[in-house]
């Protein structure tokens, strides 16, 4: 399912306009990446949470070169799935 797909399907099942959907689907988005950007943790009881974590600075080997290459530090987006989602 892509994006257009998931609005289409909210504006079905709640009656919205596709328009309000996506707005409203857009605002959800929003707000969940603003408190990953501050490092809080997303929680949604049932379908999971969503958390970042940092990665330390490592090396590693290029496949094709077979070069080693220095990965800096970064911090990822991490999903854990609630109880209801893996059912």
């Amino acid at each position: 399912m892509n994006k257009t797909e998931l609005v289409n399907a909210m504006a079905a099942k709640t009656g919205m306009t596709k328009v309000a959907a996506k707005q409203a689907m857009t605002a959800c988005f929003d707000a969940i990446q603003e408190e990953l950007k501050k490092g809080e943790k997303v929680t949604l009881i049932g379908f999971g949470t969503f958390s970042v974590a940092k990665r330390k600075a490592r090396t590693a080997k290029n496949p094709r070169t077979g070069k080693t290459v220095k990965v800096p530090a970064k911090k990822v987006a991490k999903f854990k799935a609630g109880s209801k989602l893996l059912k």
